[in-house]
């Protein structure tokens, strides 16, 4: 047994509880084992007081020079990298066996550190374990405490233990924090129903939650609304907004933009619109994008474009992938469109994806398929994986009858590794074998 100070070097065996400023260095058998743990300030220690305690045997010894670690603040960084350390990863479970066998305590900044490390990895079995070590300790368990164990479950995918442990928490210490991580938990895994009724019961019975809810908490409940088809509650919800002064908030006011829009309720979506004082782009764009849901909308779709330029607001690559879908639908044989191309050229968005598709979408609706193939043929390599670009310019060529180039198409497709849908192979099969089959040439495209 020897004294171990901060240098690395190997013992056989032992631990030496050394008092320091602000580090403790355990050494465990042949191995490394760094803590970075609080500590009190030193005392009054001799060298003959020190005490030598044997540490249980753990899985894992040494943490990898890619890993990890934190310190007593639960901050995440880099581990500094030791010449000899081994490749094995430490987990939460392994620490807190060492711990208890070094007998050593367990403070709140060391939970809420391997809480953290749980959320970031998924583990869900470290997870559980830790909870039932915190548990079994009688720590006491603060509100901030909870909520993050009960951030720790929706992270690892245990959404009902996490709404198990939910409907256990005291009513004291169930905040809005709280919550808003079940709602937000049943909205990102698909159970739309299940976070609209939670939103339900703080209407109802936790009035003085909701002021305290987070905005983004409103944009779940609108997109969960607008999942299950319930536009009465979403009024409730903008109603509410309007009430206590929430929808002035730029991302609220595009959620409630996109809410309307897909009911196909423009003229809501639009009051939405006149009543925000400060637009950018986001907002902009999601009246662009109401508009091109009705045909007989796309002129204002381009109009909104125009004023959106007047008004000195940036537009982005999902502002010309949704003016190129209404240019598409205009009968003025790609004018506007052409503008638009030369606008996203300026801009330097033409390699983009959304705005590459939306140019071969535009020019294969107006039936200038050769403008359409120039800019497939522009795609690089990240983009032509896209089968939104591969399908855009084969519907051009079925839309306007060159079936012999969409079969050329699809044998282009198939050396790609592009599976079409079968939608278009069943078309081009009836189109093929109708008794007046008529392909049209490239000529005037």
């Amino acid at each position: 047994m020897g004294i171990v100070s901060h240098c690395h070097c190997r013992q056989k065996a032992g631990f030496y509880a050394s008092p320091c400023n602000k580090y403790r260095i355990v050494i465990v058998s042949n191995h490394c084992i760094q803590f970075r743990l609080p500590m009190p300030k030193p005392h009054a220690y001799h060298p003959g007081n020190m005490t030598i305690i044997q540490p249980p045997k753990i899985n894992s010894t040494a943490f990898n020079d890619n890993c990890y670690d934190y310190d007593w603040k639960g901050i995440k960084k880099k581990k500094k990298s030791h010449t000899n350390a081994t490749s094995t990863t430490s987990t939460p479970t392994d620490v807190l066996r060492l711990m208890d066998g070094l007998r050593l305590p367990i403070t709140p900044d060391i939970y809420t550190s391997l809480i953290k490390e749980c959320s970031i990895t998924g583990d869900a079995t470290q997870a559980t374990q830790l909870h039932a070590h915190i548990t079994r300790s009688g720590f006491p368990l603060s509100s901030t405490l909870l909520n993050r164990i009960l951030l720790m479950y929706v992270s690892c995918g245990l959404i009902h233990t996490a709404r198990h442990m939910f409907d256990k928490m005291n009513v004291l210490k169930m905040n809005s924090i709280s919550w808003a991580i079940m709602v937000a938990a049943y909205m990102d895994n698909g159970f739309y129903e299940e976070a609209i009724f939670l939103f339900v019961q703080i209407l109802q019975h936790h009035s003085n939650i909701m002021l305290e809810l987070p905005p983004w908490i409103f944009i779940c409940v609108l997109k969960a609304c607008t999942h299950t088809m319930n536009m009465a509650l979403g009024k409730q919800v903008h109603g509410w907004l309007l009430k206590v002064g929430y929808a002035a908030n730029l991302f609220l006011s595009s959620s409630l933009i996109s809410f309307y829009g897909k009911f196909r309720c423009l003229e809501d979506a639009d009051f939405v619109f006149d009543q925000t004082s400060e637009r950018d782009t986001v907002i902009w764009t999601a009246k662009m994008v109401n508009k091109c849901r009705e045909e007989h909308h796309m002129h204002e779709a381009l109009i909104a474009f125009m004023e959106m330029g007047m008004a000195g607001v940036k537009r982005n690559k999902f502002t010309y992938s949704s003016v190129l879908r209404a240019c598409g639908r205009m009968n003025d044989h790609g004018c506007f469109g052409r503008l638009i191309h030369a606008s996203t050229i300026k801009l330097g968005l033409e390699s983009d994806t959304y705005v590459q598709c939306g140019l071969v979408d535009m020019y294969g609706k107006c039936g200038l398929l050769r403008e359409a193939r120039r800019v497939f043929e522009t795609l690089n390599d990240t983009n032509k994986t896209s089968i939104v670009c591969w399908n855009a310019m084969l519907t051009g060529y079925i839309r306007h009858g060159l079936y012999i180039e969409a079969i050329k198409f699809l044998y282009q497709m198939k050396a790609a590794g592009i599976q079409p849908h079968e939608s278009f192979l069943n078309e081009i099969r009836i189109a093929c074998g109708s008794s007046t089959f008529e392909n049209k040439s490239m000529d005037g495209m």
